[in-house]
């Protein structure tokens, strides 16, 4: 993960947004060259994801603030595991604390339900992909825990690619009409992906030309015609198509889903609806 202006940028608002005018509590009771020793411990079992998040966060508020760690990212957590531990004032560690914990709980979250689904489609050839449902402001945080959980990142907005989608297809009249209009404007050939709803949108994708196809919320029946159909073309045609399953995953289905033959698996729920982590600091 970059440490770069907009990162730090956030994790100042996010200070800031918790801290206010002034952390009264600590200011009353702490003196302000009071140092300590603290530990961040695990309360959850999962997926480490933020530690550098984290860091970065006590760093703003004491520059001289010292660690030690325990866990790196990508690492199994279980309860009562120590993560992190920190040396510096006091004030700062204290009025870091919840701002720090928030990052790790949520990222660390989005990290482990990640895992859940790559775990679940080992045995297959398809990967489990993100989407842009993100919280606004952290999509490149939680696109980095993704990749943590052994995920991969989709587009990571609407300038890197071209995504055909049912309203682009609705606004233009048609899926052939939506294609050749984007084909003709895209001077910078970026990747084009058209997403599907039904067989005969498959059909007029592939006549098309498209290479790169998402089938939405297909059944699993026709979600196995489909990528017969399009690897069929694709052997006909010497051409490499890439099918991405999209739409009602869940850990239930998605290995059904991977032994279709499709090359990746679009979750939303990894970033929009991953159970945070939980985390307690400690004063030593």
């Amino acid at each position: 993960m970059l440490i770069n202006s907009q990162l730090r940028k956030l994790l100042l608002q996010a200070l800031q947004e918790d801290i206010g005018r002034g952390d009264l509590t600590t200011q009353f009771i702490v003196s302000r060259n009071q140092k300590c020793k603290a530990i961040i411990i695990s309360k959850s079992e999962g997926i480490l994801a933020g530690l550098l998040v984290a860091t970065l966060t006590f760093k703003l508020l004491d520059s001289k603030v010292k660690f030690k760690t325990f866990k790196k990212d990508g690492d199994k957590i279980k309860k009562g595991d120590k993560i992190l531990r920190i040396y510096g004032k006091t004030s700062a560690i204290l009025s870091a604390e919840r701002t720090a914990l928030n990052f790790f709980q949520r990222l660390s979250g989005v990290a482990t339900l990640t895992f859940q689904f790559v775990r679940q489609i080992q045995s297959t050839k398809a990967k489990i992909g993100d989407t842009r449902k993100t919280t606004p402001m952290w999509r490149s945080l939680e696109k980095y825990a993704v990749k943590v959980g052994g995920g991969t990142n989709h587009r990571f907005g609407l300038d890197e690619m071209l995504l055909i989608k049912d309203n682009h297809i609705q606004a233009a009249g048609s899926v052939s009409l939506a294609i050749k209009l984007a084909k003709q404007k895209n001077k910078k050939r970026l990747p084009l992906e058209v997403e599907t709803k039904n067989l005969r949108e498959v059909r007029e994708t592939l006549k098309a030309g498209v290479t790169f196809i998402m089938l939405d919320n297909f059944s699993l029946k026709n979600l196995k015609l489909a990528v017969k159909i399009i690897r069929d073309f694709e052997q006909k045609n010497m051409k490499k198509i890439k099918i991405e399953a999209s739409g009602n995953v869940s850990l239930k289905n998605v290995k059904k889903i991977a032994q279709t033959g499709v090359n990746l698996i679009s979750v939303g729920k990894i970033t929009h609806s991953a159970p945070a982590l939980d985390f307690s600091l400690k004063i030593l």
